[in-house]
């Protein structure tokens, strides 16, 4: 069961028992990584609650705290539904790449097929920070590039304890 507000016209927030929630408290883990999830197709709140079932389940990975769900619009390809975003904190001991090809496969386990940029998808798994490291190559860049000026990342950002 999901509590709606209505943030705007284009603006909705979703909570419910797990967005947004302060999960683990404690982990031993070394580096701290904020993940942006997303998606558009398909029943998207189903696949984030089955996300979190896969990644508590994974030995590698603490889920710290979700944020509350944001219903926003599509930006660069706009012909399409809008999208549900979250935020999650993560403790791992993974390295960045090594995290990244992580998200990857999560991505391709959830059905995440890459058309064209700002195609709609069914999860899409963005690392927004990782400590506090800063990382600019082609394959990879940390803080995620524009990550001030979007709404689907400030906006549950701002819940959260970090």
């Amino acid at each position: 069961m999901y509590k709606t507000r209505k943030l705007s016209e284009s603006l909705s927030t979703f909570s419910s028992l797990e967005f947004p929630s302060k999960v683990n408290a404690k982990s031993a883990k070394r580096h701290k990584v904020v993940v942006g999830i997303g998606g558009n197709v398909g029943d998207v709140k189903r696949r984030f609650n089955h996300l979190l079932t896969t990644i508590k389940r994974d030995k590698r990975v603490d889920l710290l705290e979700t944020s509350l769900i944001l219903k926003n619009p599509p930006f660069g390809y706009t012909d399409q539904d809008d999208f549900l975003n979250s935020i999650i904190v993560l403790k791992v001991n993974m390295e960045p790449f090594e995290f990244l090809d992580y998200l990857m496969r999560l991505e391709k386990r959830f059905s995440r097929t890459r058309s064209f940029a700002n195609a709609p998808r069914t999860l899409d798994l963005d690392i927004i920070f990782f400590d506090k490291r800063v990382i600019n190559t082609k394959r990879l860049t940390i803080p995620h590039k524009d990550w001030k000026n979007r709404q689907s990342v400030l906006i549950p950002l701002s819940g959260l304890s970090i």
